[in-house]
This record gives structure tokens, sequence and C-alpha cells, in this order.
């Protein structure tokens, strides 16, 4: 299975990023933009690749670890940049941005105690992927947009593992679908 942990936004907080979002899709040249559908936002902690099943149940209880040793905490949408010069745009986060940092390096950390291949370790940059481009494209009308947006504020209190269907029709802009496989409770005892 494809798999990666992650925070989901709640449906309400999702609902003002797409205000957002159809601002952004006004801009010229945005249909230059392939944009992440609704069921894709998330904030990915650790991105495991293709995990072979007998790993999934020590990742699993390594994961629920992760999860119940990170107290609930508070964050937003906000803000906004891109990665590759335009290759993907991104919104955000505020508020505890160190708790999401810890709890995606304790997702990395339970995917490579658990034996799934990691890559190289890199610092966690919070994001969440709006749209993303197959040649580098000017973002920088949406980024300038996207750096005065700031959503309210709501409380983490899971850690999921997804599972990521890639697209197999080949018809153009056809979505990965996500499918949450286990969900753990922040600050839950055992």
């Amino acid at each position: 299975m494809r798999l990666f942990a992650a925070v989901l936004p709640p449906q309400e907080i999702a609902a003002e990023l797409a205000v957002e979002v159809d601002r952004l899709r006004r801009l010229p040249g945005a249909d230059g933009l392939r944009w992440t559908g609704r069921p894709g936002w998330h904030f990915t902690l650790a991105f495991y690749g293709e995990v072979a099943d007998d790993l999934l149940p020590d990742l699993s209880d390594r994961l629920a670890r992760a999860a119940h040793r990170t107290a609930p905490f508070r964050l937003a949408l906000a803000g906004g940049g891109q990665f590759g010069h335009g290759r993907a745009l991104w919104a955000g986060a505020s508020g505890d941005v160190a708790a999401l940092r810890l709890l995606a390096d304790r997702a990395e950390s339970a995917g490579r105690r658990a034996g799934v291949p990691m890559g190289d370790y890199r610092r966690y940059q919070a994001h969440l992927t709006l749209a993303r481009g197959r040649e580098a494209v000017d973002v920088r009308p949406y980024v300038e947009l996207l750096h005065a947006f700031a959503g309210r504020s709501w409380t983490v209190t899971e850690l999921v593992l997804v599972r990521s269907n890639l697209p197999t029709s080949g018809m153009r802009g056809e979505q990965p679908r996500y499918e949450a496989v286990g969900r753990w409770e922040c600050g839950a005892s055992g």
C-alpha cells in the first residue's frame, strides 16, 4: 500500500480554504496548474511510499504511540508559498507549528523503526498542497494572495495513516483517492 501519515483539517476549515482557492483559481494562468481537490487537502507528516503488508502492524503500533505521546494542539491554515519554482503551490500553517513538527518527526521515526525504507531526513516544512505544475509557473500572484490568508484555528486531535490510490485511468484531471486506514487520538492513553 502507498501510505503516508497526515493531519487532516476539519470540514469547516477546508470550507474556508475552498473560498480562498476559488479566488486563486480566478487569477490569470490558473488553468495551467493542476489543482488539488478538497479530499486531497492534508498536512503530510511522513511519506512512506509503498509499504509491505507485513510492516503495517508495527507501523500502526508505532504511530499510535507517536499520537499518544503528542498532546492535542492548535493549528490554523495561514499564508502560503511555493516549492520548485512554481511546481507546487501550498498553504501554510500558524499556531503550534512546533507541535506539528514534533508529530511529523515522530511519524517519520515510526516509519524508520518499523522498517519502512525512508529517504534522507529533511526538516519538516508544514504545507498543504493546493496545486502543482508540470512546468515552472510564475506563482508569485498566488503566493501574494495567500500571504494575507489566515483561517480560523482548530485543535488537532488525531494522527491519520492514509492510503493513496493513484489515478489509473489516464484521464486528464483525475485525482488520487485517499482513504484513512488508521486513526489515533492525540494525547490518549494506551
